[in-house]
């Protein structure tokens, strides 16, 4: 990466999330997280494009106090009692109209919150849970090409005080998941997040190529995980920056852990 954060500027990050587990458990991953959320500058809000709010339409979260979800089920009880006690921030969802023109963006007062693939990975990077959190749903009636253009339209955020976050996973495919892997991913997988890491940190702008890549169908089987980065690469396609690589590796063999951050300090 050529340069670091300013406070003028947030910088924008996509972590591959994994397991829920992830968020009470301690690895290279979770470090990563840590060491971003203590290196950036403090945001005065933060925006969050998770995988697990997948719905029909783009809508912004608009509470004061957003309930943190639990979107999951058979795991340890101490997973269930992780609360994110975050504020929500109403006033952005209006400045992410104006800035998203024309497409329409509506407000969620009540139906949504702050998800796991949200908090699993704030309680890390900001566990004080201090900082305004809003959620931009991922409208699963739209192209891939609308939520990369979408991401784009923000840019203007991170000149506000706003971090932008995507998280999900570039390859996320469980269904061929294997114990036993440890931070390695099969072989169809590694060339994937290879192509990815490729496209993502050097031409962002590209990336929408990876629909042509032979393990695509493979490492996205269903969309949800894998559009979140394309908010990043929108994003990204506009800095003067290349992103960098915060972590890498593989959880079961077909999930790929890779996390990327423009204008985060070398390190981070």
């Amino acid at each position: 990466m050529s340069g670091a954060s300013t406070p003028d500027v947030m910088p924008v990050a996509f972590f591959g999330h994994g397991s829920p587990m992830n968020a009470i458990e301690s690895n290279r991953f979770t470090g990563a997280w840590e060491e971003f959320g203590r290196s950036v500058p403090r945001p005065r809000g933060i925006l969050v494009i998770s995988a697990h709010w997948y719905i029909n339409a783009t809508v912004v979260t608009t509470m004061r106090r957003p309930r943190t979800i639990h979107d999951f089920y058979g795991f340890p009880n101490e997973l269930f009692e992780v609360e994110y006690p975050a504020p929500g921030m109403p006033e952005l969802a209006q400045r992410i109209a104006d800035l998203v023109e024309p497409t329409w963006v509506g407000s969620d007062v009540d139906s949504w919150g702050i998800d796991h693939g949200t908090w699993s990975v704030l309680v890390h990077a900001f566990p004080d849970a201090s900082i305004p959190v809003v959620q931009l749903a991922i409208n699963a009636a739209k192209p891939l090409e609308y939520h990369m253009k979408l991401g784009a339209k923000l840019a203007e955020l991170r000149r506000e005080g706003i971090l932008i976050l995507g998280s999900g996973n570039i390859v996320h495919n469980l269904r061929g998941m294997a114990g036993g892997m440890g931070d390695a991913g099969f072989d169809w997988a590694e060339r994937f997040d290879d192509s990815a890491r490729d496209l993502l940190t050097h031409q962002p702008g590209d990336v929408l190529k990876l629909q042509e890549h032979r393990d695509f169908h493979l490492s996205v089987p269903t969309p949800d995980h894998f559009i979140p980065m394309l908010y990043f690469a929108g994003l990204a396609a506009a800095d003067p920056d290349d992103p960098s690589v915060l972590v890498d590796g593989y959880a079961y063999g077909s999930v790929s852990m890779t996390s990327y951050a423009i204008g985060a300090p070398a390190g981070a």
